[in-house]
């Protein structure tokens, strides 16, 4: 571990204390003493007015009270979608890294068998909710369970094979980056209703291919290391040499990765709340107190306190990615 001046560790400890702040904030807005109803009387009021401490907006909402309640934006939205990201991440691009495109083969059956349960799933309607939304997957794999135990009896349905992975995954990479990625949420997100969830899954589909390519990275790298080819001259099962072997000496790097992409993230959502475009208008957030300044352009302090936030958010993520990394070495 490297010797850090003081400067950084002392920036360090702001960026946690920080964090740690936003983290309280998000968790504990129900309980602090902050206005639950707009204030018609002290509409566009300034920072220090009574019981509004950082003024408010042009609906008489608290700016105080709206960061914090956009904390909880934050924490719901953009952490659950860059942990859920980088778990995808880590799946398909260590798949990728470990496979290839010749080290994953199946038998014919099973994957003729899969062509056809996903076209009886596309041609037939499928039920959208209920318990039928539920035994309806259930009905299309037992039906593909005895169709796969029917062709595997075909001799030349056994032969296995190899699956291009790598591929695949190239295609998908390239696909995903032909497009900015905010071009594409923007497009998504304003052909829907507004829907929390829905916006976290597309965050979580756009944001994926930065832990994903970085996974496959370092699983190429640490296969070809002396131990995994060891342990697989030994005979262990492939999920042992990834559980044990390839995704501790991976998750390092992905960890280091982790604040930036979060800052990526909390970037996008504040940038589809400052637009209206995809969540829920009652859902409070930062982007949306940023929005609320086109309607009072004399109201100055609904621009600065939630870019503050923001920043300082960002400053925070980027002073603990040092710490994170000197910790991983």
């Amino acid at each position: 571990m490297k010797h850090q001046p003081p400067f950084y560790r002392w920036g360090q400890g702001v960026g946690w204390s920080w964090l740690l702040l936003l983290l309280a904030a998000a968790l504990l807005a129900d309980l602090l003493p902050l206005p639950a109803f707009p204030d018609l009387l002290h509409t566009s009021a300034p920072p220090l007015t009574p019981g509004h401490p950082l003024g408010t907006d042009p609906q008489g909402h608290d700016v105080l009270g709206s960061l914090v309640h956009g904390a909880r934006t934050v924490l719901l939205m953009s952490v659950p979608a860059t942990l859920l990201a980088t778990l995808l991440g880590v799946v398909l691009g260590g798949g990728a890294g470990y496979w290839g495109n010749t080290g994953l083969r199946l038998p014919l059956a099973v994957l003729v068998t899969g062509g056809i349960i996903g076209l009886l799933y596309l041609l037939l309607q499928a039920p959208a909710s209920g318990w039928s939304a539920i035994w309806w997957p259930a009905v299309l794999l037992s039906i593909g369970a005895g169709g796969a135990g029917l062709l595997a009896r075909r001799r030349w349905l056994q032969r296995p094979v190899a699956l291009p992975i790598d591929t695949w995954f190239s295609l998908a990479i390239v696909m995903l980056a032909a497009l900015p990625r905010l071009v594409v949420v923007l497009i998504v997100a304003a052909s829907i209703e507004p829907n929390a969830i829905f916006i976290t899954a597309l965050l979580v589909v756009v944001s994926w291919p930065v832990p994903a390519r970085l996974m496959r990275a370092e699983t190429r790298r640490i296969r070809q290391l002396p131990y995994l080819e060891a342990a697989r001259a030994l005979g262990l099962p492939t999920y042992s040499l990834l559980l044990h072997h390839v995704l501790p000496n991976s998750w390092r790097v992905l960890r280091a990765s982790l604040p930036m992409n979060l800052a990526v993230l909390i970037g996008l959502e504040t940038t589809l709340s400052f637009l209206g475009v995809g969540l829920p208008p009652e859902l409070p957030s930062w982007g949306r107190l940023l929005a609320a300044s086109r309607l009072s352009p004399d109201s100055w302090w609904l621009i600065v306190f939630p870019v503050a936030a923001l920043v300082l958010t960002a400053l925070a993520l980027r002073q603990v990615l040092p710490a994170t990394k000197a910790r991983s070495n």
